[in-house]
């Protein structure tokens, strides 16, 4: 059979059994990962498929190409394809967020490994030694949009299509999201005159995928997508995952897998097929690096041009090994005719034209001021790291820091400390030779105002909107002043939650509160929320954080509640609570896990993550000191006014949960006692009409029987709870 006919037979034929393990599929892994290194081919298989014709086309286009690629004999000429190259990050403001630091990286990697810059291709196994080559292509981020619009070679788009849904069109519906949302251009970005390179959170089980050069699908079917972590070395990404890109690129410039064109190295089928390069070794294919792998014996192959039983070239960039190095001559030959094909348009990336129209040219002009901050609210005092990112080429800066120390800077990220609160503006005045843009960013560094002492109260009677608060709150989003339900006094604050079916997280952060004079046992943290589910099944959460270096950082949640421990009531309309529906929570400063909240800086933060849900209301949040209760009392008292005291879970874990209502609002003394009556911590809280709510951090505890107890100045009840 002709060497190109059985190529393409066996790509076609192998696919019924990858598609019926689309669902993760560990043969088409790297050992030791949760993601299929490469879709390729299962792309095509899903466009058999889905789509003869189009299928067909496919095949007529690689048929053509291989012939193309028969007659071409150029390996190395000393001709340079510069191929422009765009990045659409696709995200939903989490760490597939990647930072422009880690495209430049991983555009550096592929500049290396296609160059043969990298030094470890000095290292291949001995059979392969000077035979790893430079394909003289390299590649440049565009500077210049469709429309002529400057930018920085990326453009970013937010988007919950950062994960690949079904039935929103899979890659197609991303490369849309990322085309017709981003904050450049929004239209067709032409893959005759970029390389397009779709970067997401999840693209549908792969770490990236791409076709063979083709006539049929236009940008869709002549772009890369790629998996955030597996692009660049750094940031996101790691040394072991960055040539990813480097594989994929091969694949858009007509290669295959060195064990032919299928999915799932490791079958012992491959030994019959073929990647169409005479000088890769007939093999089975590799996921790790497995150095002395020798899977097909050459010698007996026409397929091959090795006259000697060779060990694998498990280090080529086709292969799916941890340890890829190179592509071969043959490799290189097979990519520059493609280069030059008509077939997928690559010829027209490199013309001189194209490399101008789209600004991918050596130190592009300079032509839009920009710049990043590390942090956008700090208290005084603080320092904030200045960051540049003009685009494209520049050698000079000039900062106006108003309000700022220093109140100007001349180097290309500086660092700035406020000394007093306000609201300040920052402008950078970029250069390159000679030429000059500036940029101001109004209101940009907030610098709240001197720290509030305790006691504490918020109960939002002083504003009108959130967003004049006078440095006492931050809205991120979704909550807003209302006058249409309060716990105390007319107002609170509400997230709209009814009718609203995307998932959203609403967000509520304070000034700067002193509790550096605060001691453990001493404080408790007290809010009153109102809040019922839409349907029995909702699934939200309500999370409470905390922050001891102004806001820098949060960490992980100090408290989450779920929509089942928010409530059990199910109102499927437009609610709005009434007196009665008002919960209090309180959380005491109890043990050692607080004391980093006791800092002259700190700040909390309430998330409440809404998902088709029902109306959310917060209200009277309350920072106060308690004192502790003198009294013990061991016993069992059933108590009138002390109302519905529950505690769970039981037996408890990290955290114990004790609920009850009252019909006047008192002081309750709480107090933890080991079973022979000795006082393990106590508290005074300032509890409400209605429900209320302690959470007592229990993590501390040893295993054993504990009692607690619940008193007023005129009664008590005692409960017994286990800690596991």
């Amino acid at each position: 059979m002709n060497r190109l006919v059985l190529g393409l037979f066996m790509f076609a034929s192998s696919f019924s059994i990858l598609n019926a393990q689309r669902i993760f599929d560990p043969t088409n892994s790297r050992e030791g990962e949760s993601v299929e290194y490469c879709h390729q081919h299962v792309k095509l298989e899903d466009l058999r498929v889905s789509n003869p014709a189009a299928y067909q086309q496919m095949m007529n286009d690689r048929m053509t190409l291989e012939n193309e690629t028969r007659n071409f004999s150029q390996t190395k000429s000393g001709v340079v394809y510069t191929i422009p190259i765009v990045f659409h990050v696709l995200h939903n403001n989490g760490a597939e967020n990647i930072s422009h630091e880690q495209i430049l990286d991983a555009v550096a990697i592929l500049n290396r490994d296609f160059r043969r810059l990298n030094a470890d291709a000095n290292s291949v196994q001995t059979p392969f030694i000077g035979m790893p080559a430079d394909a003289e292509i390299e590649f440049k981020l565009a500077t210049i949009a469709p429309n002529g619009t400057c930018f920085n070679g990326v453009t970013r788009t937010q988007s919950p299509l950062t994960v690949a849904v079904a039935g929103a069109g899979g890659g197609t519906g991303q490369m849309n999201a990322a085309f017709n949302g981003n904050n450049v251009y929004q239209g067709t970005w032409s893959h005759e005159k970029y390389l397009n390179v779709i970067v997401a959170k999840e693209i549908g089980g792969a770490a990236g995928y791409t076709y063979n050069p083709n006539n049929w699908g236009g940008v869709g079917s002549n772009s890369i997508w790629m998996l955030s972590n597996y692009v660049g070395s750094i940031g996101t990404g790691e040394a072991g995952r960055s040539r990813a890109l480097t594989h994929e690129v091969g694949h858009w410039l007509n290669l295959d897998h060195t064990w032919g064109p299928n999915n799932n190295p490791g079958n012992a089928a491959s030994c019959s097929q073929d990647d169409q390069v005479a000088d890769t070794p007939l093999c089975i294919g590799v996921t790790s690096c497995s150095l002395n792998s020798n899977t097909c014996d050459d010698t007996a192959s026409s397929l091959s041009s090795w006259t000697t039983n060779v060990v694998d070239n498990v280090e080529n960039y086709m292969d799916y090994s941890y340890c890829s190095k190179m592509y071969t001559p043959g490799q290189v030959t097979r990519m520059r005719a493609a280069i030059v094909s008509t077939v997928g348009g690559r010829n027209k990336l490199w013309t001189t034209a194209n490399l101008n129209a789209v600004g991918a040219i050596a130190n592009p002009p300079i032509c839009k001021a920009e710049f990043k901050a590390s942090k956008l609210v700090v208290c005084v005092g603080e320092t904030v790291q200045f960051s540049d990112e003009s685009y494209n080429s520049v050698d000079g800066w000039s900062w106006t820091f108003n309000g700022g120390s220093p109140a100007t800077s001349t180097v290309a990220n500086p660092t700035v400390s406020y000394a007093a609160p306000g609201t300040y503006s920052v402008t950078l005045s970029a250069s390159s030779a000679g030429n000059s843009v500036s940029t101001t960013k109004t209101a940009y560094i907030t610098v709240l105002g001197n720290p509030s002492s305790l006691p504490l109260h918020e109960g939002f009677e002083a504003y009108t909107t959130l967003a004049n608060t006078n440095g006492k709150l931050f809205q991120v989003g979704g909550f807003e002043i209302t006058s249409s339900a309060a716990h105390t006094g007319a107002k609170s604050v509400k997230y709209s939650g009814f009718g609203q079916t995307a998932a959203n997280i609403a967000s509520l952060t304070s000034g700067s509160i002193d509790l550096s004079q605060e001691t453990i046992g001493n404080v408790t943290f007290s809010f009153r929320y109102a809040y019922r589910k839409k349907e029995a099944g909702t699934q939200e959460f309500l999370k409470l954080y905390f922050s001891s270096d102004c806001g820098s950082t949060f960490g992980a949640a100090k408290k989450v509640f779920t929509a089942t421990s928010m409530t059990n009531v199910v109102v499927p309309t437009n609610w709005t609570p009434t007196a009665a529906d008002w919960k209090t929570v309180h959380v005491p400063f109890s043990n050692s896990t607080f004391a980093s909240s006791l800092v002259s800086n700190f700040r909390y933060k309430f998330d409440f993550e809404a998902k088709n849900g029902n109306n959310f209301y917060l209200d009277d949040i309350n920072i106060y000191r308690g004192s502790e209760s003198d009294n013990i009392v061991v016993g069992i008292d059933e108590v009138s006014g002390l109302n519905d005291v529950v505690l769970y879970p039981n037996p408890a874990d990290a955290e114990i949960n004790v609920n009850f209502s009252l019909v006047q609002a008192q002081k309750i003394a709480l107090t933890v006692m080991d079973i022979s009556g000795k006082e393990i911590k106590s508290t005074v809280i300032n509890a409400n009409v209605g429900e209320n709510l302690i959470l007592i951090d229990s993590s501390e505890f040893a295993t054993g029987v504990y009692l607690i107890q619940l008193k007023s100045d005129s009664t008590n009840k005692t409960l017994q709870f286990i800690k596991k």
